[in-house]
């Protein structure tokens, strides 16, 4: 019996170690609200489906979620990838590309999607940089990007987490 007992004590703790040791840690340190909480839902980091924007895609270099110190500091030259014509500026058309050709099409008879139907949520990205809210962002606007990302640096660590750009809820 006694046997028994210490048989199952280790099987018991066994099976808790193996169980937490295939949890994974939050990525940025602690934990806690300052460090990444998951991808924040289906499909990517802005719970979309498509993942993150595009100026987030070239901003997080090593796609760890967080936009770090030296990340800030090349904004100016990784937006600038973003200008396809090299014209200087990002238009809207550069920062939401038209549907590839290979995308696959609605289904013939599928309803129109009612333009304005559902709001987009906001993105603190480009409120941060789109000074001129045009929606598109000048050479003036690309210059000074790591300055007004800071701004959205609500801890003060000189990064900016998830929490930070993550997505704002529309407004109606």
């Amino acid at each position: 019996m006694k046997n028994l007992t210490r048989l199952l004590v280790v099987a018991a703790s066994f099976g808790v170690g193996l169980a937490l040791s295939a949890q994974t840690p939050p990525a940025g340190g602690s934990g806690g609200s300052g460090g990444r909480r998951g991808h924040g839902g289906p499909g990517g980091p802005d719970g979309h489906g498509r993942g993150p924007g595009p100026i987030i895609r070239v901003l997080d270099v090593d796609q760890d979620h967080v936009i770090s110190v030296g990340e800030l500091a090349n904004a100016p030259a990784a937006i600038r990838a973003l200008d396809t014509n090299g014209d200087g500026s990002v238009s809207v058309g550069e920062l939401r590309p038209a549907r590839p050709a290979n995308a696959p099409t609605p289904p013939s008879g599928a309803p129109a999607r009612p333009e304005g139907a559902r709001p987009r949520p906001l993105d603190p990205i480009m409120l941060a940089l789109d000074v001129s809210r045009d929606g598109a962002l000048s050479g003036s606007e690309i210059t000074e990007a790591a300055a007004h990302l800071l701004a959205l640096d609500g801890n003060g660590d000189g990064a900016l987490t998830f929490d930070e750009f993550r997505p704002l809820p529309p407004t109606n």
